[in-house]
Parts: C-alpha cells; sequence; structure tokens
C-alpha cells in the first residue's frame, strides 16, 4: 500500500490544521479558505487527502506519517533506568574517589581509620532519595527522555542542513559564504519540497 492511500492519524489532522493555521496567519489563505480547509483536514482519511490541502502553500511540509506510539508503561521502563543513571552516577563517582583516598590513607597510616567520606556521601544520598522518589512520582524520567530524545533529533536536524548546504553550495545554488537571509530562505524551500523536515519542537513540559 502506498502512503497515500495510508489512513491518516488524528496526529497528522492537527500537523496539517497547524499548517493551515500558518497560512492564514501569513495572509495565504483567507477566512472562508481556511475554515473549508481545516474541516477538510479533520474529515480527511488518507495521507493523500491532507496532502491536497497544502499543496498551493510553498512552506507547509509534506505530511509524515506519525510513528506509533509505545504504551506509556513500556516509555516509563525504558525512561527510567537512564535518568537514574542521570541522578545518582554523579555520586557513584564521588563514593569511588573519597574511598579510594580514605583507603590510601588507611594503608599509609597502617591503622583503622573513621570511613569520612560519609559525611559527604551520607547527606548527598539523603537528597538524592528525595529526588529520586520525587521525580518517579512526577514523571521526571519520561521528560528527561523527551529532553535527550529532542536533542538527538536536533544534531541529526542540524547535520541534515549541513548535508544540503554543502550540495547546494556544490551545485551552485548557495555562494560559498551564503548569509542568514539566505540561508533561512533555501531552508524554508527545502522543507517546502519534502528534502527536510521542520525543524523538531521541544516536547511540551505537560507531555
Amino acid at each position: 500500500m502506498g502512503r497515500e492511500q495510508m489512513r491518516a492519524a488524528d496526529e497528522d489532522r492537527h500537523k496539517v490544521a497547524d499548517q493551515l493555521r500558518l497560512a492564514l496567519e501569513e495572509g495565504r489563505l483567507d477566512l472562508n479558505e481556511y475554515d473549508e480547509r481545516v474541516k477538510d483536514a479533520y474529515a480527511a482519511r488518507t495521507y493523500a487527502d491532507l496532502d491536497r490541502l497544502l499543496t498551493d502553500l510553498p512552506n507547509a511540509a509534506p505530511v509524515v506519517p506519525a510513528t506509533p506510539q509505545q504504551s506509556p508503561v513500556l516509555v516509563a521502563e525504558k525512561a527510567t533506568a537512564p535518568w537514574l543513571g542521570h541522578v545518582w552516577v554523579p555520586w557513584a563517582k564521588a563514593a569511588v574517589f573519597f574511598t579510594l583516598i580514605w583507603a590510601v590513607g588507611a594503608l599509609g597510616s597502617g591503622e583503622a581509620i573513621f570511613y569520612w567520606p560519609v559525611w559527604v556521601l551520607g547527606p548527598w544520598g539523603v537528597v538524592l532519595v528525595l529526588r529520586t522518589v520525587a521525580g518517579l512520582a512526577q514523571g521526571e524520567p519520561r521528560k528527561h527522555a523527551a529532553e535527550l530524545e529532542h536533542r538527538r533529533r536536533l544534531r541529526e536536524h542540524k547535520q541534515e542542513r549541513k548535508s544540503l548546504y554543502r550540495r547546494a553550495i556544490a551545485a551552485g545554488e548557495l555562494p560559498a559564504k551564503p548569509t542568514k537571509e539566505e540561508r533561512k530562505a533555501f531552508i524554508a524551500e527545502a522543507i517546502a519540497r519534502g528534502e527536510l523536515p521542520p525543524k523538531p519542537r521541544r516536547p511540551a513540559s505537560d507531555e
């Protein structure tokens, strides 16, 4: 089955509605056209139905099928371990470092000495336990995972942009040192042609 015949998801309809709203704000659509297309967007069944609403809008990106969402339980399980590492790894590294210093001192003196790192690691550990409990209750692992994913997508998007710049410069479509305005115009055209996805947006804090 081709992409055009695939069934669209609600998320895809929302994306098209957002692009139509931007077109209205830019003056590319009048209010009647906007209302009519938004109704058609929410009534669309396939990606072909959605794409037809954007074909005459220069800055609109093609609709990309939404990635199937994993169950919240599975997402939470995958996100918890990295977040715990993010919280506790600095404490663990400090514990190893201070313990080594204490051990060297104890061996050098030849006597049993008090484990003084407890004065640093103990209070710090109590704070981290409280942070861990509160963070798990407030969904911090999922937020942390979403932020990491956003940063990864931003890096990939930046690499794609650089690759497009290099190809365009080699083909003579851009000067060797394009201005900021030239770069912005080039990227807008690349997004409109479907050669580059829109810049990833930071996930909402309540997602």
